[in-house]
């Protein structure tokens, strides 16, 4: 069995003051619409939980009712930071769950065919990242002021989700975290704690997260070509 964690607890600050990211409509749809619907299109994926704010569930459910997302689902409340909402999505899913996606609410353009992708490397692996190769020289600068060095670009990926795993695998991953005192921006960085080796899979087609107002017009013309 294949679980879908959707993480939509944030509060999208860079967005603005007073804006809720994950309800801003496009293409005709509240952008967490989008994301939700992706896994409620994927075959593989058996159930969905979607981790929301305290005093959102109503907003979900009649969001779920309303653009007929009818994958069986639950809703869960967040915590204090992303790792704490996706460990409360994990302590959710089926106990007859293997293998769990954990997808960011705010990217609605993610593929069938990248989920899938990315259950297929996790069911060999143990741990999967949807990716794309960094095209732009990097720069590091120690103090944010002058370039320090530039990275070698060929080994640089920019990591998107959904991160996907076997459930023992980051149940264990995010549990030596959590016992550590850490934080993680990432899930896969969980298994790095570990030594848990991760696979890259890159996807064809664009898959951007909406984070400022500028990303909202492109998310829109993908949304809009995939129509």
């Amino acid at each position: 069995m294949v679980s879908a964690v959707i993480v939509a607890a944030g509060k999208g600050t860079r967005m603005g003051p007073n804006i809720d990211k994950l309800f801003l409509e496009v293409a005709g749809r509240p952008v967490v619409a989008h994301t939700w619907q992706r896994f409620v299109e994927a075959d593989s994926v058996h159930e969905i939980v979607v981790v929301v704010r305290d005093g959102m569930q109503s907003a979900f459910a009649e969001l779920a009712e309303e653009h007929g997302l009818n994958k069986p689902y639950r809703l869960v409340i967040g915590g204090a930071e992303r790792q704490d909402s996706v460990w409360n999505g994990l302590e959710s899913i089926s106990p007859r769950s293997e293998i769990v996606a954990i997808q960011d609410g705010a990217r609605p353009c993610t593929s069938a065919d990248l989920i899938n992708a990315t259950i297929s490397a996790a069911r060999e692996m143990g741990a999967a990242v949807a990716a794309q190769p960094v095209t732009d020289t990097i720069k590091e600068s120690e103090d944010g002021k002058m370039v320090s060095r530039t990275l070698q670009r060929s080994k640089l990926w920019a990591v998107q989700t959904p991160q996907t795993f076997r459930v023992e695998v980051i149940r264990r991953a995010l549990t030596a975290v959590r016992h550590r005192g850490l934080q993680v921006t990432d899930d896969t960085a969980a298994c790095e704690l570990i030594g848990q080796s991760v696979r890259l899979v890159s996807g064809i087609a664009p898959n951007p997260k909406v984070t400022v107002p500028a990303d909202l017009a492109y998310i829109e013309l993908l949304l809009r070509q995939r129509k």
